[in-house]
């Protein structure tokens, strides 16, 4: 009886042999197949470097890439993000001018790394040391600062990590104001994202973060902005570079082209040359696939809002279309909006009182949802308030 020869039920040494023979052919010859199509489907479209790196849009804080944006890591300067915030809340509270006098300490020249060689005794305004901070990344001007409005760069790190937990900044702790590496100076690329959308929002911050050259003390100072891309990237407005052997290269790229406000973070740059085209690349892939529009509608689109027992039948409505609305590329065709407001509302009732949303869809995704609010006051009606009406009438006669 002639056998028949099944990899699967091998009963011979020989069919061993040759079945061991096949396989090991197999694994030769395609060895890379499975592997190559499951390397692709994990790999990074934009090709960064970096081992931590982020892209958000600074209005809505949408994050359009991520690559490992909740490791804690040392951050070097962009740690000055936090130490700018603080300046700039204290200047646009009143708390402090750019035109007052800081008088350096010895702990403030003491200061390595990068600095402009503070002295101690030696005096300069405060938009002066914002210069030096932003321009050259001072860390002693950094510290000068910090104590003039805390009293010690100790309160004003207790400060800092104050405000880290008011913006939720949960895997953040500062340990100086200058980001001089340090055990436990930790943040994440996502918390950096916070803290720099907070300080976007005080616009006196970009005078200063534009600044590609300047002088201080008569000219005998020269100030080199450490972010080159402002020297060749499109639209670009800041932020902040940072180097340190722990953090290694880092920088916030924001960048502004018609509406939309991008904001790129890279933590851990092997050298200054991939941060910088790492940064360019996110926001190349920002610029490229996504558009900031601002909605509007037409004087008639509101519908007039019925009072019940109101000095007026009906009052008008108004929507406070405060943030634009962030969308891909070709999807506007896809937006559709409609209205969910109350139809009638018992009197009395106050100007910008809330009565629906005006609401923003991209297919079944909601988008934006705007207040729609009162335009004007209207008081309840009583016998005084008709019979002044009714007499106002008759006058009118």
């Amino acid at each position: 009886m002639k056998k028949s020869f099944n990899l699967l039920n091998i009963k011979s040494k020989k069919n061993i042999a040759l079945a061991f023979s096949l396989f090991f052919l197999l694994f030769i010859l395609f060895p890379r197949m499975p592997y190559c199509a499951a390397k692709e489907k994990t790999e990074d479209p934009l090709d960064i470097l970096a081992p931590s790196a982020l892209l958000v849009e600074k209005d809505t804080g949408a994050v359009l890439y991520e690559k490992e944006p909740n490791e804690r890591r040392s951050c070097a300067s962009i740690t000055k993000i936090m130490t700018m915030l603080l300046v700039m809340e204290a200047i646009d509270s009143g708390d402090l001018a750019e035109t007052d006098l800081i008088v350096t300490s010895e702990h403030a020249s003491s200061m390595g790394g990068s600095d402009i060689w503070l002295e101690p005794g030696e005096s300069m305004t405060v938009s002066e040391m914002i210069k030096a901070v932003m321009i050259s990344s001072a860390n002693d001007a950094a510290v000068a600062l910090a104590e003039h409005i805390a009293g010690s760069e100790e309160a004003f790190v207790d400060k800092m990590n104050e405000r880290a937990r008011e913006l939720s900044m949960n895997n953040t702790v500062f340990k100086n104001c200058n980001g001089l590496d340090e055990e436990g100076h930790l943040t994440t690329a996502y918390d950096i994202s916070l803290m720099t959308r907070e300080l976007m929002k005080h616009k006196g911050i970009f005078k200063y973060s534009s600044i590609w050259l300047d002088y201080l003390r008569d000219g005998k100072t020269q100030l080199v902005n450490t972010n080159k891309l402002l020297k060749t990237y499109q639209g670009i407005t800041g932020l902040k570079t940072g180097t340190t052997d722990d953090a290694k290269c880092c920088i916030v790229a924001t960048a502004k082209r018609k509406n939309l406000n991008l904001i790129a973070i890279i933590l851990g740059a092997e050298n200054s040359k991939d941060r910088f085209a790492d940064a360019s690349k996110l926001l190349d892939f920002g610029f490229a696939n996504f558009i900031s529009i601002t909605p509007n509608l037409k004087d008639n689109a509101l519908p007039d809002l019925k009072v019940k027992n109101g000095i007026k039948s009906s009052v008008k409505l108004s929507v406070d279309f405060s943030k634009d609305i962030l969308i891909e590329k070709g999807a506007q065709k896809d937006i559709t909006h409609f209205l969910e407001v109350l139809e009638e509302t018992p009197a009395p009732i106050k100007k910008n009182d809330i009565v629906g949303k005006l609401i923003y869809k991209n297919g079944d995704e909601v988008i934006a949802e705007y207040d729609v609010k009162v335009a004007d006051d209207v008081e309840k009606i009583s016998f005084i308030i008709a019979l002044k009406s009714l007499l106002y009438e008759l006058i009118k006669l």
